[in-house]
């Protein structure tokens, strides 16, 4: 058995960054941005008023009076210079006259006619300076595009993006006792859940997944569905990873030309999972048991698709927390215990059977227990993946 860091270095070894494809921004969310975007103008590109009032020159004092010579909005400058003595209504976002060197909220005025008079002081000058949130040449670097950085590209005047191309993720149920949500099962069949949440994963990390048909337990059938999966970036298998009879995974992958990159790590909930490479794909062969297959594609597939994507920290991403109450010395395998996380103190449930769903979704963390860590005390910081 490998550590999980080694295999997690495997695992990368086999998978490098996929290529790039210039993409249009409305098109760009969620992915993966490849090269820096360089802004081609300065945001605000003039000097903006940053509240609704009067544009004047200098610093008038209550009492003063100015005459209104005209109004500037967004997207309608005034575009005459401001004189002593003279002002100009303006609305928010709107250029700054020149000539004026602030702008006096109308909260601050009483107006009559063309004219307006001072009765309070500012506290500021209520101007946003040229450039005051990025100028020409500035830079944003790569990441995964959230909403906001959309907004801030767009500012910048670029219409598209440079992104690494969406892996495509096949997803492969394997063994005779599975049917189909909906279906009717047999007495001795049971329902095939696992690749639901291996789909979700992929693609909440980026990636297009496709379910590819339930592989029945003999190699034919198995080598049917392989086929099925040559245009994909990432082939996932769950179950028949084992060293059971009926365990065909490894054996049918490696007759169709699979490259071999590990199989069984030190890890609990896990210990048959297997990595290699098949045409030309990273290939993910994750246990049956549906706790142990959901922890493995948290703990490798969902960072398999950051690197992929060029993520620099693929992760897993750690926190940590107090724990809340004791727990024994952990053994040779390192232990990713189904945990709740509450103000700011993590609970291990008292349940870990891997084959307990419920206790997986009722969970939103996992504590890890290192190979060999002591017992732990509550109070004890630990480190912990939110999911």
């Amino acid at each position: 058995m490998i550590p999980v860091d080694e295999a997690m270095a495997r695992l990368f070894a086999l998978a490098p960054e996929l290529e790039t494809e210039e993409v249009p921004l409305r098109d760009a969310a969620g992915r993966w941005l490849a090269a820096p975007v360089i802004a081609s103008r300065d945001q605000p590109p003039f000097d903006a008023s940053a509240m609704d009032g009067y544009a004047l020159a200098g610093t008038p004092a209550p009492g003063e009076s100015f005459r209104v010579i005209g109004e500037a909005g967004a997207g309608h400058a005034f575009t005459d210079v401001i004189g002593e003595g003279q002002a100009v209504r303006i609305f928010t976002g709107a250029p700054v006259p020149d000539g004026a060197s602030r702008v006096v909220i109308q909260e601050n005025t009483r107006r009559e006619g063309d004219r307006i008079t001072i009765t309070d002081r500012d506290s500021g000058a209520n101007i946003r300076p040229r450039g005051q949130d990025f100028r020409i040449g500035s830079e944003i670097g790569p990441r995964r595009l959230r909403a906001a950085d959309l907004a801030l590209i767009a500012s910048m005047n670029v219409a598209s993006v440079s992104l690494r191309r969406r892996p495509v993720v096949a997803v492969i149920s394997t063994g005779d006792e599975l049917v189909m949500p909906g279906d009717t099962p047999r007495p001795d069949q049971i329902i095939a859940s696992n690749s639901f949440a291996i789909k979700a994963i992929a693609e909440e990390e980026g990636a297009v997944a496709r379910f590819l048909p339930i592989a029945r337990d003999t190699e034919a059938d198995l080598s049917a569905v392989f086929t099925l999966a040559q245009d994909a970036d990432v082939i996932v298998t769950s179950g028949g990873a084992s060293v059971g009879d009926h365990d065909l995974v490894a054996p049918v992958a490696k007759s169709l030309g699979m490259e071999a990159g590990f199989w069984k790590i030190a890890l609990r909930p896990g210990k048959p999972l297997m990595a290699g490479r098949l045409f030309g794909a990273a290939m993910l062969g994750l246990p049956g048991n549906p706790v142990s297959a959901l922890i493995c594609a948290e703990l490798f597939l969902r960072p398999l698709l950051r690197h992929m994507q060029g993520d620099p920290a693929p992760g897993p991403h750690f926190l940590t927390a107090e724990l809340a109450q004791d727990l024994p010395a952990n053994g040779p395998r390192a232990h990713y215990m189904r945990a709740r996380v509450e103000d700011g103190r993590i609970t291990a449930f008292d349940r870990q059977d891997s084959a307990l769903l419920t206790v997986l979704s009722a969970s939103n963390a996992l504590l890890l227990r290192p190979v060999g860590d002591g017992a732990r005390h509550a109070g004890d910081p630990v480190r912990y993946i939110p999911i």
